[in-house]
């Protein structure tokens, strides 16, 4: 795939990308697509989901280091 289309990805938020995938999704099952256009279709929706689980990921990691924080932060019982 074209280094463009990553870069496109790449710059998405986690709402745009999914929202990307969810339309390649339909496009996959709803058309009758030449062979080749599918391919295409396929290779970005696996782009796109991929670009979906890092920002998840990294939101995730984020959260956790966030709770950590507030947790050393709150005043100690006893």
């Amino acid at each position: 795939m074209p280094d463009k289309v990553q870069t496109e990805i790449q710059k998405m938020d986690f709402e745009a990308a999914f929202t990307a995938l969810q339309e390649n999704v339909t496009l996959l099952e709803g058309e009758e697509l030449p062979l080749e256009k599918a391919l295409e279709v396929y290779e970005r929706g696996q782009l796109l989901a991929r670009h979906c689980a890092e920002l998840l990921e990294t939101a995730e990691i984020k959260l956790r280091q966030l709770s950590q924080d507030a947790a050393s932060q709150a005043p100690s019982e006893g």
